[in-house]
């Protein structure tokens, strides 16, 4: 029997469990029953035979329809009007910012918009090959190689063996991300999906519909390069299911940080305006996420507008936070990782109170890479590489939070320290991308902030 990682309803099965649990369900009995049938939270094991397999994919089919019928307790909308409702500081429009001379948005330094592509992509590739990688793990790797507390890339040269054997890179092509290896910006999804953003703003304009980023993606995204939420819609898409649909059926990574990786670019086309930013990343994220993971879309996008015009990371998180719904798990998660980062000198000790909080959730889900990120903001200070190295140290989906938390300490800054700064050649599979340097990037992002 063939498989295909993230779209098998035996793989399934044991993620809508666990989404369930978060979410407030009571599916104790749809859990035994799957138990009883030989069914566990794993894919089923090797050798299974074929009939057995087969039973056991058809119950949790079956299963997977069921708990869709039982519905969360929780107070966490996903339709835009009903989030807008649930946010009562949402923002207004700006109004007391310079604009052009014809009135035609806002006047943005260049350079910070060049500042947050180089610091995603800093981000991106610093915690690339200790993703999956736990935090003391990373730690090891770090000092063992003299680079604890982080200030460069990670690298192989000096490693001792033993550690080396202990925590493995992650997946061969991350040592392309190892300081002797560097040549040029890697491919990787945290940096494919910004370019398809930047894609559906250039040809369908500011009123772009989620139908356009789902077509968009059915010609230009290669299947295989999609993961968890992504890819169950991607697999709905081909089923004939339309959006928002294709985000909630039998798609238990939707609350998962997918969304929040695609939401940067929505936010430095509207600098200065979270509101419509975060409006920008609903429309996306509503294709493959519900509740707390179109928040954190939302959530990335309104820092990243806010981010080319404030002057302090605490005015990019307030940002942030103003539009997730205040009931919800994730804006609790992000205030309080706000609080102890802001009252804490240890980041290592405020990184605790995260996983005392949130060490049950899934290392690529969206409550507690965010509050990750706004934390190694707010510890930062500003201080770019201070940013990177803490989203990195966290541990959880390391070359993600990174990301995001660089392309904002980028944008912020004006830019990155020199030893952040690779060749200027991005590698991609998406048409028309492979090569693209970084500033051309920067450039197309500033020509689409204006209608």
């Amino acid at each position: 029997m063939i498989r295909l990682t993230w779209v098998q309803p035996e793989d399934l099965i044991g993620h809508e469990l666990r989404q369930a649990a978060e979410d407030g369900r009571d599916v104790a009995d749809i859990a035994a029953r799957w138990r009883a049938a030989g069914g566990h939270d794993a894919p089923p094991r090797a050798g299974a035979s074929d009939p057995e397999a087969a039973r056991l994919r058809g119950l949790a089919q079956d299963l997977l329809d069921e708990l869709a019928e039982i519905p969360s307790p929780l107070d966490e909308p996903s339709d835009l009007p009903a989030i807008i409702t649930a946010c009562p500081a949402w923002p207004a429009h700006p109004s007391a910012l310079p604009t052009t001379a014809g009135g035609r948005g806002l006047v943005v330094d260049p350079a910070r918009v060049l500042g947050a592509w180089l610091g995603r992509a800093a981000g991106c590739v610093l915690g690339k090959p200790v993703e999956k990688i736990p935090r003391e793990g990373i730690r090891q790797i770090a000092e063992a190689t003299g680079n604890w507390p982080m200030r460069g890339w990670f690298t192989a040269k000096g490693l001792p063996d033993d550690i080396a054997r202990r925590w493995p890179w992650n997946r061969r092509s991350a040592v392309n991300s190892l300081a002797e290896n560097i040549d040029g910006i890697p491919e990787d999804d945290d940096l494919n999906y910004p370019l398809l953003a930047l894609t559906v703003l250039e040809r369908h304009g500011r009123a772009f519909t989620t139908e356009d980023v789902a077509k968009l993606w059915l010609d230009e995204l290669p299947a295989g390069r999609t993961f968890t939420a992504e890819r169950v819609a991607y697999r709905n898409l081909l089923d004939g299911v339309e959006p928002p649909h294709t985000a909630s059926l039998r798609n238990p990574f939707r609350e998962w940080i997918g969304a929040l990786i695609r939401a940067d670019v929505y936010g430095w086309v509207n600098p200065g305006d979270p509101a419509t930013a975060a409006e920008y990343a609903w429309r996306d994220a509503r294709l493959t996420h519900t509740a707390n993971g179109i928040y954190g879309a939302m959530f990335a996008a309104a820092m990243c507008a806010a981010s080319l015009v404030a002057t302090s990371p605490e005015e990019v998180v307030a940002a942030g936070l103003s539009v997730v719904p205040a009931g919800s798990r994730l804006h609790e998660a992000v205030r309080l990782a706000a609080e102890d980062a802001a009252a804490d000198k240890d980041f290592e000790r405020v990184v605790n109170g995260l996983y005392e909080r949130h060490g049950s959730l899934h290392w690529v889900h969206t409550i507690n890479n965010a509050a990750l990120v706004a934390a190694a903001l707010i510890h930062g200070r500003g201080d770019f590489t201070a940013t990177i190295a803490g989203a990195v140290a966290g541990g959880w989906d390391t070359d993600s939070a990174a990301a995001t938390a660089g392309s904002i300490a980028g944008a912020l800054n004006g830019g990155v320290p020199d030893q952040w700064r690779m060749r200027d050649s991005l590698a991609s599979s998406l048409t028309g991308f492979d090569g693209v340097s970084l500033v051309e990037l920067a450039r197309r992002t500033q020509e689409m902030m204006h209608p």
